[in-house]
């Protein structure tokens, strides 16, 4: 068993991470899951939240949507649609998205709402601004 983990993560345009970790905790579909080295492999849909990974005492995180992530011989393979860093992520803009899902959730706008794909909106919104709020 090894004592790290290769983290791997990557979106269709970049290789957002590609770095050696002890922890990782990112968003299944069913809930948060965290991989420590030795941990059971296994493959799951990615939710919409933040990837968290410990390298020592130093936490990092993104937030992410979409996507698969697998477990295999201590290494965690993230494939994810989205993944933004603290630093990437426009907190006015994020804070638009998040208001305009509240009121199409609330049924205070006037479209036609589609309930799913707002309460996705919110929820990626509400990632995006958890992450940006741990920026340094």
């Amino acid at each position: 068993m090894a004592d790290r983990l290769t983290l791997e993560l990557a979106t269709p345009l970049r290789l957002a991470v590609s770095e050696t970790a002890d922890e990782v905790v990112a968003p299944g579909i069913e809930g948060y899951f965290g991989v420590l080295p030795g941990h059971a492999p296994f493959l799951t849909t990615l939710g919409i939240g933040e990837v968290m990974y410990r390298v020592g005492r130093d936490e990092h995180y993104l937030a992410v949507s979409g996507g698969f992530a697998e477990v295999r011989n201590d290494k965690v393979i993230v494939l994810a649609d989205t993944a933004e860093r603290p630093e990437e992520i426009d907190r006015a803009r994020a804070e638009r998205a998040r208001e305009r899902a509240e009121q199409r959730l609330s049924g205070r706008s006037q479209d036609d709402v589609d309930f799913a794909r707002a309460a996705a909106a919110l929820a990626r919104a509400l990632a995006r601004l958890q992450v940006a709020g741990r920026g340094h």
